[in-house]
């Protein structure tokens, strides 16, 4: 596969410019293809790639007390297990969205690099808009 292993569309994320770190705009036609997006930009960002190998599939409950936080919460989650269980993510379904709580299954494969780290997924200026065509945000990481 090419850049990444992720199959997605690309014209749901564009990096943008931000001063010291890296920030993508995400679109989505609903509030679960926002998050999937989000996922998929993020990991385009870092430039992962998977080992062939055995794939898992991992179920994902998370909470937050409003969806900006549940979005940090998420990518955080996945980041997190990119970098200390060292899998890549070809396959993620986010299911449900509402009330604070998200319900995911994401296919897990062996990392075999990632090119670019990112620290962390930041609040700076995270407001998830409603948009006739769907939900839009802005996300910065701390690289």
């Amino acid at each position: 596969m090419g850049e990444s292993d992720f199959q997605g569309q690309e014209d749901y994320f564009e990096e943008i410019e931000h001063t010291a770190d890296w920030a993508i705009r995400v679109r989505g036609k609903t509030i679960q293809s926002l998050f999937e997006n989000a996922a998929l930009g993020m990991m385009r960002l870092m430039q992962t790639s998977s080992h062939p190998g055995e794939t898992k599939l991992k179920h994902i409950e998370l909470n937050a007390i409003d969806k900006e936080t549940l979005l940090v919460v998420w990518l955080e989650e996945l980041l997190f297990n990119i970098e200390t269980n060292d899998v890549n993510y070809t396959d993620i379904k986010v299911h449900h969205v509402k009330n604070g709580q998200l319900s995911a299954d994401v296919r897990e494969t062996p990392l075999a690099e990632m090119k670019k780290e990112i620290k962390a997924v930041t609040f700076y200026d995270l407001i998830i808009e409603t948009t006739d065509e769907g939900f839009i945000t802005t996300l910065v990481f701390d690289v």
